[in-house]
């Protein structure tokens, strides 16, 4: 089957490498990413991560033990360096090309960025994973990697979460939530879904870049969403 999408911005959550620990990197959910990115690589698609650093650090923690919102957010962009090389690693153990850039200088274990270079290592088949987030506070991840996205040319953002998709309410907390197949960006903000934070959601908005969200934690669903097959909820529109 033909590939739909060919560049992707795959966006995952710092969260769910904790698994069940209450912090920190399960090596066997570092693993899994590591499988499931390198099965798009193997296929041709052209991949870039933004990976979030909560299981580590969240700047809006910072508030309360003590800490200056803007140095909590440097201190939450840090936490995203050390998932990106934690991932790197295990990408490159599995034999897949990887570049580590960051937002935030730091030249002994990532390159700056520029994005002329790091949409030429997506050409030559390199995962790209894009840390620090924009490099400035007040932003998350998700609108680091809403601005990725649309700086690279990518044809759609992929969130992982530990949901297959979108629902009109909380399916761990409502169960006659139903699921949406595709909905539009207007009925996410009519209807006041969480899907992105709101600077993330209206940048893919105003630029026409879709995004799908999926369950990250079921083999196979990078694959068959690069390939075209309905899974999660794809919002457009």
């Amino acid at each position: 089957m033909p590939l739909k999408y060919k560049r992707v911005l795959l966006k995952l959550s710092g969260e769910s490498l904790m698994g069940d620990q209450p912090f920190g990197i399960v090596p066997e959910m570092l693993d899994h990413y590591g499988i499931q990115i390198k099965g798009l690589v193997d296929s041709g698609v052209q991949v870039a991560v933004v990976i979030g650093g909560g299981n580590i650090f969240r700047g809006l923690q910072a508030k309360k033990a003590g800490i200056e919102r803007v140095q909590g957010d440097y201190m939450g962009m840090m936490a995203t360096v050390i998932n990106g090389m934690a991932l790197q690693s295990s990408l490159e153990s599995k034999g897949v090309f990887t570049r580590l850039i960051s937002a935030i200088e730091m030249k002994q274990i990532a390159e700056p960025y520029i994005r002329r270079r790091a949409i030429r290592h997506l050409e030559k088949g390199r995962v790209v994973i894009f840390s620090a987030g924009t490099g400035s506070p007040y932003f998350t991840t998700d609108s680091a990697a809403a601005l990725r996205a649309n700086e690279i040319n990518a044809e759609v953002i992929l969130k992982g979460t530990r949901v297959d998709g979108i629902y009109s309410a909380d399916p761990e907390k409502d169960p006659n939530a139903t699921k949406f197949d595709t909905i539009s960006f207007a009925k996410v903000i009519s209807m006041g879904l969480s899907v992105m934070d709101m600077t993330a959601f209206t940048l893919c908005r105003e630029n026409d870049l879709p995004i799908i969200v999926f369950d990250i934690n079921k083999n196979e669903n990078l694959e068959r969403i690069v390939r075209g097959e309905q899974v999660g909820t794809l919002v457009e529109g």
